[in-house]
């Protein structure tokens, strides 16, 4: 005769999964659908597909938002870096972070620079003035930061050290669309900040991206920059790219620029119950967002200390698989270690971007999440705690689950 799962003993032990049908780790709002659709009905017969207005009203809106000068679409973050850098006449050396998405690295790269990474502040997890100023040499002609998960940067302080070295300074927004620093939104600072539109964002175009500047030289370029170095007579001014962003993809951004302001708050307030529901977990811990600062949330990341929580990051990861909740490791591994990058470490050492990086999981985290989905996952990841401090998870099929990342067992979820 069968028994039923036992209620208290993780899913990977053979309990019942706390999400049977899945808690994906991100999900995009629906924007109004009927909107689109008509926007896309407007388009279809005019047959400008590209640099036609509603990109332009996307530039303007998004430029008021933020309260800068300029917003140039472009087709995607990663273009719109490379564009920034290439535009702005870079050569030498350019200080990133390698806690980041590769992402911010490959603009550097692909511009025949070279990436020098330097070490984070192990409370923000974003770039550490102090270590950029370590790795700053003679041939830096920028520093590149991350506004990591939508937690705005120091920016004061990154911003003071490029005034005294005489280089530039720009920000990969990816996530930071509706970030605010100061009473500031994020879009203002540096020489340049670029944002991502991808669906996992929270202002989404498909694909796509936005450079915002209070630079008119540079935002000009970057917007000849976008159509291969063209300003229209064909006498391409510099080697630029095709980056530009179609209409319909604008047509879908302006669509979610609707409700933004909602979407940030509701995953603040979703951030704030998972610190309700992990906060008495011993091993749990969470990146600061700094005070008057606002984060977007774009992830959720939490650190685990193995010693206290009873397993690691990647342990954790996929004992919560188990239970049906998504979830990955940004950033593990960090960049520096990278096989396109190793042969740049070395240089500088970062020891806080390396633990952190052994300690991060990354947890489900969108706009429409309910608190109960939130107090089970806090829950499933109590139960597992428990049992592996209880020696439950320490048996045989529980190292080989760690070793090899096989989740079946005779048991089952």
């Amino acid at each position: 005769m069968s028994t039923a799962p036992a209620p208290d003993l993780p899913a990977i032990l053979g309990g019942r999964p706390a999400f049977p049908e899945g808690l994906p780790l991100a999900r995009p709002s629906v924007p109004d659908i009927e909107a689109v659709v008509e926007d896309v009905r407007a388009i279809l017969p005019t047959g400008m597909f590209t640099n036609g207005k509603y990109v332009r009203e996307l530039e303007e809106r998004a430029a008021a938002y933020l309260g800068v000068r300029h917003c140039v679409a472009v087709s995607s973050c990663t273009a719109g870096l490379m564009l920034v850098l290439r535009a702005s006449e870079l050569t030498g050396e350019v200080v990133v972070p390698s806690f980041t998405f590769a992402a911010t690295a490959h603009a550097v790269a692909w511009n025949g620079l070279r990436p020098v990474f330097a070490d984070i502040d192990p409370r923000t997890l974003t770039l550490a003035p102090e270590a950029v100023e370590r790795a700053v040499g003679t041939r830096t002609s920028a520093v590149l930061a991350t506004h990591v998960y939508g937690t705005p940067a120091d920016v004061e302080g990154l911003t003071d050290l490029a005034r005294r070295r005489g280089i530039r300074l720009f920000f990969d927004a990816a996530h930071g669309f509706g970030s605010l620093h100061g009473g500031r939104h994020v879009g203002g600072f540096g020489d340049a900040e670029v944002f991502s539109l991808s669906p996992s964002k929270l202002l989404v175009a498909g694909e796509g991206g936005l450079v915002a500047t209070g630079d008119d030289i540079l935002a000009e370029r970057i917007r000849i920059g976008r159509d291969y170095g063209n300003p229209g007579d064909y006498d391409m001014r510099f080697v630029g790219l095709n980056a530009r962003m179609s209409e319909f993809h604008a047509a879908i951004a302006l669509a979610y620029l609707d409700g933004l302001e909602e979407r940030i708050e509701r995953r603040n307030a979703i951030a704030a119950a998972y610190r309700e529901a992990l906060a008495a977990i011993p091993g749990i811990s969470f990146p600061q967002v700094p005070a008057g600062d606002r984060s977007t949330y774009k992830d959720h990341t939490i650190l685990v200390d193995p010693e206290a929580f009873g397993m690691d990051a990647e342990a954790l990861g996929r004992a919560l698989g188990a239970e049906g909740a998504d979830t990955r490791r940004y950033y593990a591994p960090p960049v520096h270690v990278h096989q396109a990058y190793r042969h740049l470490n070395g240089a500088h050492p970062l020891p806080v971007t390396e633990a952190t990086a052994e300690r991060v999981l990354t947890l489900p985290m969108w706009s429409d999440m309910s608190d109960e989905q939130v107090r089970v996952l806090g829950e499933a990841v109590r139960r597992i705690h428990l049992a592996q401090a209880g020696g439950t998870l320490r048996s045989a099929s529980a190292e080989k689950i760690r070793r090899t990342g096989d989740t079946s067992s005779d048991a089952g979820p």
